[in-house]
């Protein structure tokens, strides 16, 4: 097979790709109706199948380590969430068409969270430290431990330690970079010393749902696995301030420490965003937000 047919990734996933591989491999969706979703990602292309399922396709080799760990442990982890998660209905094989495996899930309907689609944001942020929280209360027996799959989430954040050092000197004069480096410094001094929790990995405000304003489902566990949670707090900045930031931090029970991590996983993913991505716009805006948010509350 050649993989170079595939090098930028999403090249070449479209709607007719779906179609074949879902009469190639599971013909018994053969014929039901193919069509992109609203709001797509970068690591996954996913499209509707009939009003009832989704197909998800990696863009990359990467990101198709995730799906056999999903299809084996989402069915596992979905029983013991207080939200729906995706269910998977099929585990699709690489072919000649397309490299990677891949995955059709069930459809699960809600809106993604937005602050104008929450009634109430602290008992929003309350909700998700709920989630946050039943998924570290599950058995981590035999669970994947945080490393290539998970981009290393849930593993030490001295991997990404080269990354925020360059990112740092890149920014200089964009950033307070001496605040940044020193949030980044206090994050790399703490360490997870608790037997390995299950995490998510990228507790978002995109792989959120929402419901009549409250928290319905959280999809997305692509980067999931067992080991430090501390990464499953990032979104204390990146959605949430004032009251709801603080009854996310009293819903999760986060110690000074595991508050720090998460703020280096934070300050790290803002800065090599605005550094290397290519950030603009209100998205760069964003960024600047947060690493301004986790310096102001370091200090």
């Amino acid at each position: 097979m050649d993989d170079n047919k595939h090098a930028d990734g999403r090249a070449g996933i479209d709607a007719a790709l779906v179609e074949r591989l879902i009469a190639a491999q599971f013909p018994q969706w053969r014929g039901e109706p193919v069509r992109p979703v609203e709001i797509d990602g970068w690591d996954n292309r996913t499209y509707r199948l009939g009003e009832s399922m989704t197909v998800r396709l990696p863009t990359a080799a990467s990101y198709a380590l995730a799906v056999e760990k999903e299809h084996r442990w989402l069915p596992v982890l979905a029983p013991q969430l207080p939200v729906e998660v995706p269910v998977p209905l099929g585990l699709g094989a690489p072919g000649d068409e397309y490299p990677h495996p891949w995955a059709v899930r069930r459809w699960i309907d809600g809106e993604t969270a937005r602050a104008d689609r929450i009634d109430d944001l602290p008992a929003f942020a309350s909700q998700v430290a709920d989630f946050v929280t039943a998924m570290q209360r599950i058995d981590p027996s035999g669970g994947p431990e945080g490393g290539e799959h998970s981009f290393y989430r849930g593993a030490s954040l001295s991997h990404y330690d080269h990354e925020a050092r360059k990112a740092l000197l890149d920014l200089e004069g964009r950033i307070d970079t001496d605040g940044a480096r020193a949030v980044w410094q206090t994050a790399l001094d703490t360490a997870w010393d608790g037997p390995p929790v299950w995490f998510h990995g990228d507790v978002a405000h995109g792989n959120l749902l929402v419901r009549d304003g409250k928290l319905s489902a959280v999809i997305d566990f692509g980067t999931s696995g067992v080991g430090d949670p501390s990464c499953d707090l990032v979104i204390a900045w990146t959605m949430f301030e004032g009251a709801s930031r603080e009854a996310f931090r009293r819903g999760v029970g986060a110690d000074d420490a595991a508050w720090a991590r998460a703020r280096g996983w934070a300050v790290w993913k803002a800065m090599i965003c605005l550094a290397w991505f290519g950030a603009e716009g209100e998205e760069a805006a964003g960024h600047h937000r947060v690493i301004e948010a986790v310096i102001a509350e370091h200090a």
